[in-house]
């Protein structure tokens, strides 16, 4: 009998599995957050059958954004859905991290994701004072964001051994793409929620523990990344495998032009009743031919 999708850690109150997408910032056309829009595009993804949302990662531009605009955002998302919402609140320094952790938990976010800090080179000894800092200013579930290419930073697994340690530390959102690194980290720690945060690796990620994935693809397309979970959950992993092909010719496609451009450009393509609107400068937008070509991409793919 095919195994079912792998388990929440023992140690997450809030029992995170299956698809939680990092949901996008709007903004207006005069690069203001659009807050309607914002919240829309949380619930089109809960809509599409996410069981969380993790407002403020990568796809949210959280480093583009003032302090205050985080924290409206955090307000808008929680207002918005009624599935769990795990709201990115890491910052270079512990000080701001820890004011936008106890902000959120106040506002009603159920858990916060924590990237590893970054700019300045952080040995295990800081890792673990960061971190300690933060699950000691707050009551919610602490989720730790690896994520070394953007951040600079990368935690060791004896560095992970030792936060899993920290009474409230209830996961660990990989986005390292180091398969290896993610295997042995969910053997040594079944007590922790691993979170793949590739889409290359959504399939890998539940063949060797991950009980949820954070998916790019799925801020567009979450019923695909939706399907794809659930069909490896009753044990079609044929489907799963068929479906993750299927993700990356979508991920590929939304690689096409500038950083980051392809997922908001998407959006657009959809028709949607919400415009997510462009990236905040230094991002930028596709130009006319990249978004017409990534609209055929799309349409010969058969998702317009």
């Amino acid at each position: 009998m095919p195994a079912p999708a792998p388990s929440p850690g023992t140690a997450d109150p809030l029992d995170l599995r299956g698809v939680v997408p990092p949901t996008v910032t709007a903004f207006d056309a005069e690069g203001r957050v659009d807050h309607d829009a914002t919240a829309a595009h949380a619930q089109f993804v809960v809509d599409g059958g996410a069981t969380g949302v993790f407002p403020l990662g990568t796809n949210g531009e959280f480093p583009l954004l003032t302090g205050d605009e985080r924290r409206a955002v955090v307000e808008t998302v929680t207002d918005a859905v009624d599935v769990p919402v795990i709201a990115g609140v890491g910052a270079a320094s512990t000080r701001e991290t820890v004011a936008n952790a106890t902000h959120a938990e106040a506002t009603g976010a159920d858990g916060v994701v924590v990237v590893t800090p970054y700019y300045y080179p952080l040995d295990g000894d800081a890792a673990v004072r960061h971190y300690r800092a933060v699950a000691d200013a707050v009551d919610v579930p602490v989720y730790v964001y690896h994520i070394p290419s953007k951040t600079g930073n990368e935690l060791s697994l004896g560095t992970l051994d030792r936060l899993a340690a920290i009474g409230g530390v209830a996961g660990v959102k990989d986005s390292s793409k180091d398969v290896p690194w993610l295997a042995q980290a969910i053997d040594a720690h079944p007590e922790l929620t691993f979170l793949a945060g590739s889409d290359s690796l959504l399939f890998a990620g539940l063949e060797i523990g991950c009980a949820g994935m954070v998916s790019a693809v799925a801020n567009v397309f979450p019923e695909l990344v939706v399907d794809l979970y659930d069909a490896y959950a009753d044990g079609d992993e044929s489907e799963a495998k068929r479906l993750q092909s299927r993700v990356f010719d979508v991920r590929s496609a939304l690689k096409r032009g500038p950083y980051m451009a392809g997922v908001k450009t998407a959006l657009s393509l959809r028709d949607l009743e919400f415009d997510a609107g462009g990236l905040r400068e230094p991002l930028r937008a596709m130009d006319d031919d990249g978004r017409a070509a990534l609209r055929t991409e799309l349409r010969d793919l058969g998702l317009l």
